[in-house]
This record gives structure tokens, C-alpha cells and sequence, in this order.
């Protein structure tokens, strides 16, 4: 039976989240390369009290890359069935990379690691800002932010467009407030700022991809094993240096999650397996559409009933 694996992103990460296949070997392994190549111990970090370091983004990144691989590597050794189509939310597009074989485990982990870097510095802290937007159309917020744009010569768009009414805007701090005003108004349920100083796939992210875009260039790409839908077109691609390009440009440009998940289920597949911690990726993907059977990978067991399923 066809099926997909999506990884999720940032936001997804809680403490104690891989402790359902912690220990299987193949997850040891993979966290113990990760120490020695990052000199981070990501296990020792979920151990903590408090979420402060897993929740910084110079380590969530690094850390949703490792766990999304390694529970993606308890699958298939276990199961050694093989998923027909890849995609990633934003930092998890890394992950689906690296599943597929574009990218070595190490080089995707460096990667990363810069990438979380070059965002960071991109925007001085408390000058970014990203709000939620919930129960209005795509079309009336990205007018909206537009409008807003024109007026103020600001900053702010619609940057995850996660499902059928969940939008993210992400922007400059002041136009982000005045957007979010703005869409009350205009009939939003909810508007919420997301506690993120990191504009993520805004405007404001270009010098992170112009610094990161000058490392990648040096790194080899290979073409991928499975097909991943990146988050820019919602599409696939073979060349490996559309698929470099759109993983720059990814930094600055929206996700478009709906149209990723609905071009999966026109592919024929509606069986999607969100592969890593927590489950938001399956709560958004039910809402896109209701074709789709959701499956989500927490520890041994749900690895065997899913594959028994499939």
C-alpha cells in the first residue's frame, strides 16, 4: 500500500520526546553521531527540567533534523518498508533531504546548524515577530498584509499556510502588531503572536539565505532516492540544483503546507505518516483533507501496528 512520510518543524519539540524508541539501537547510534559531530548531547538536553535549551533555535533545528531521521530510521529497520513520496514542514524539508539520500547525515547536520545560525543573526532580537491567524481566508489575509505593506513600508505576509483556515504572518515587529489588528477587523477568530523572535520565511530572512546559499554551494547534492514535495511550489523535483535552489529560497518564501498535502492525496496516496515528535503535522493534515489517513510515530508500538496496517 502507497503511503507517505512528512517530518515536522519547529515548534513540534517537547522535552522526553524521543523516549518511546530511545532505546533502540539505531536511535543510540544517530544521536551519538550527532554529539561527536556537533559536540551537542541532544539526549542529555531532553533530559532537563525545563524546555530553555531545546527551545533556542540554534538547537531545536539541529535537534528536530536528528530525531526526525532517527525515528525515520527505527521505521525502516524495523519494517524496512519504504514510503512512495517525502515532504517536510519547513526545517523538517532538512529531514525528508536527508532521508531521501541528497544529503549526508553530516553535512545536512552542519547545515542545519548554520542555517539556525544565519536566521538568528538575520534580525536583531525582539525585531521580528510571527502571529497565527485563525478562521479567514488566504486570500483576504495576504490582501490584508499587502495593504498594510503599502501603507507603512513595512514588513509582513502570510508565511505557513498551514490548512483551511490556519495561516502564520511573520514580518517586522510593528507591522506584524498592526497586521494583526487590522485582521480582527476584518473578521479573523483569532489572532495570536507566537512567542518566536526568528521571522521565519519572511523577507527579513534573505541575508540567512545569502549566507547559508554560499556554504551550500559547496556541499554535494545527490538525486533523490524518494520524491520529496518542497515547501516553495509544492512540487518535486529531480535536478539537484532546483532542489538546492528551492532550499535556499525556502528560508524566505512561504510553506505551502495545503497544497503540498493536497498534491500528495491527488498523487493517489492517502495514507501519511508524520514521522517525529508530536502531532501537529497530523492534526493539520486532517483539516486539509478528509481523504487523508493520518498515522503518527511516537514509540515501538506504533511503528508495528502502522506497518502492520500498511
Amino acid at each position: 500500500m502507497s503511503f507517505a512520510f512528512v517530518f515536522p518543524g519547529q515548534g513540534s519539540q517537547s522535552l522526553k520526546m524521543m523516549d518511546g524508541i530511545r532505546d533502540l539501537d539505531v536511535v543510540n547510534e544517530i544521536f551519538k553521531k550527532a554529539h561527536e559531530i556537533l559536540g551537542v548531547d541532544f539526549f542529555k538536553m531532553l533530559d532537563e527540567e525545563t524546555p530553555e535549551n531545546i527551545n533556542q533555535t540554534i538547537n531545536t533545528q539541529p535537534l528536530m533534523l536528528v530525531s526526525g531521521y532517527a525515528t525515520y530510521l527505527a521505521w525502516i529497520t524495523q519494517t524496512n518498508k519504504q514510503p512512495q513520496i517525502l515532504a517536510g514542514h519547513s526545517l523538517g524539508e532538512w529531514t525528508a533531504l536527508l532521508v531521501s539520500g541528497v544529503l549526508s547525515f553530516e553535512d545536512a547536520l552542519k547545515l542545519v546548524r548554520l542555517r539556525a545560525e544565519a536566521m538568528q543573526e538575520a534580525v536583531s532580537n525582539g525585531g521580528g515577530a510571527m502571529a497565527a491567524v485563525l478562521g479567514l481566508a488566504d486570500d483576504k489575509i495576504i490582501s490584508i498584509c499587502k495593504q498594510i505593506e503599502d501603507e507603512t513600508n513595512g514588513i509582513v505576509a502570510g508565511v505557513n499556510f498551514n490548512s483551511p483556515g490556519q495561516v502564520v504572518i511573520a514580518g517586522d515587529r510593528l507591522t506584524v502588531e498592526m497586521a494583526t489588528t487590522r485582521l480582527k477587523e476584518n473578521g479573523a477568530k483569532r489572532v495570536q503572536l507566537l512567542p518566536v523572535s526568528v521571522p521565519a520565511h519572511s523577507r527579513l530572512m534573505k541575508p540567512a539565505a545569502d549566507k547559508l546559499e554560499s556554504i551550500v554551494k559547496q556541499i554535494e547534492f545527490k538525486s533523490p532516492q524518494i520524491p520529496i514535495i518542497q515547501n516553495i511550489t509544492a512540487q518535486a523535483y529531480t535536478d539537484i540544483n532546483i532542489i538546492r535552489d528551492s532550499l535556499i529560497q525556502q528560508i524566505y518564501s512561504p510553506v505551502l503546507w495545503s497544497k503540498t498535502i493536497n498534491n500528495i492525496v491527488d498523487m493517489g496516496i492517502a495514507n501519511i505518516i508524520e514521522c517525529g515528535p508530536g502531532k501537529i503535522l497530523t492534526g493539520l493534515n486532517k483539516r486539509i483533507n478528509d481523504k487523508i489517513i493520518s498515522y503518527n510515530i511516537h514509540n515501538e508500538e506504533d511503528i508495528e501496528k502502522i506497518s502492520i496496517l500498511l
